[in-house]
């Protein structure tokens, strides 16, 4: 790889991380394609991208945690599937067709893009408040009240770890737009919170990946830096910003990670 293209590169990562890190999300939808284009496998892109993500966002949840915006609790319980399912992804991504894994994600992304606009209705936040059981969990955290409904906290959290540790992404996409929308958790808990599971399903995805010889440490190593000192910048511009704010930037970088998925598909 030439100077100039190395030097674009991590540019490039350097601002994803800022801008991912202020709405909870990895980037790695950005990241993978990047590198992509850089000359990896999309394995060896897909295990990088992992690398990156884990340093990028565990700075970022640093930053979240000073303010109190992780609700570790919400974490351990919704997380641990994540990250298993992510390891199984990273392992067996080998096995799966690589267009049919762009197809599937460009999809995920815009639908996933397209809920972030959609405001949480009245309805649906008192039926969870009127709800109770164990599939209705009770938090309290801060100023904050809301109700975890576990039914679907718990597959959709699974599903978005296997599918993350395949094609490298974070899972933030969709962990942030489950929690708001069908759990009734505020933005500002749901970024913190995303940004801690964020780190950990991608270590998980980049042990899968490591363990099926996919890592290139060379390449990794030099890009992790622009990716740590990113999540650092972004989770302090994020605690600055109003929530409403950061579910349209989720929304719009969504969509944009979607149509550069597509294109990369089809091109």
């Amino acid at each position: 790889m030439d100077l100039a293209k190395f030097i674009a590169i991590i540019i490039s990562i350097f601002a994803i991380a800022v801008i991912m890190s202020m709405v909870g999300r990895g980037g790695g939808n950005f990241y993978t394609p990047l590198l992509i284009l850089a000359g990896l496998s999309i394995h060896k892109a897909a295990c990088t991208s992992q690398f990156i993500l884990t340093v990028a966002a565990l700075a970022a949840a640093g930053i979240f945690y000073k303010k109190r915006f992780i609700d570790w609790k919400l974490a351990l319980i919704i997380d641990p599937p994540t990250d298993i399912m992510a390891f199984v992804g990273g392992v067996f991504s080998g096995y799966f067709n690589t267009a049919f894994l762009k197809v599937i994600l460009a999809g995920l992304l815009l639908l996933a893009s397209y809920f972030m606009f959609i405001e949480v209705s009245e309805k649906r936040l008192g039926y969870l408040r009127s709800k109770k059981g164990f599939w209705f969990w009770r938090r309290h955290y801060g100023e904050y009240d809301y109700t975890v409904d576990l039914r679907y906290a718990l597959p959709i959290t699974a599903l978005t770890g296997l599918f993350a540790g395949m094609v490298g992404i974070s899972g933030g996409s969709f962990k942030i737009p489950m929690m708001v929308l069908l759990c009734g958790v505020p933005m500002r808990i749901a970024v913190g919170t995303s940004s801690l599971m964020i780190g950990l399903t991608a270590f998980m995805g980049f042990l899968g990946h490591f363990v099926a010889g996919h890592f290139d440490w060379r390449t990794a190593l030099r890009v992790a830096l622009a990716g740590l000192v990113g999540g650092i910048i972004g989770g302090k511009i994020s605690v600055q910003i109003s929530a409403n704010k950061l579910k349209k930037i989720f929304g719009i970088t969504t969509a944009i990670a979607g149509l550069l998925m597509v294109w990369k598909t089809f091109q």
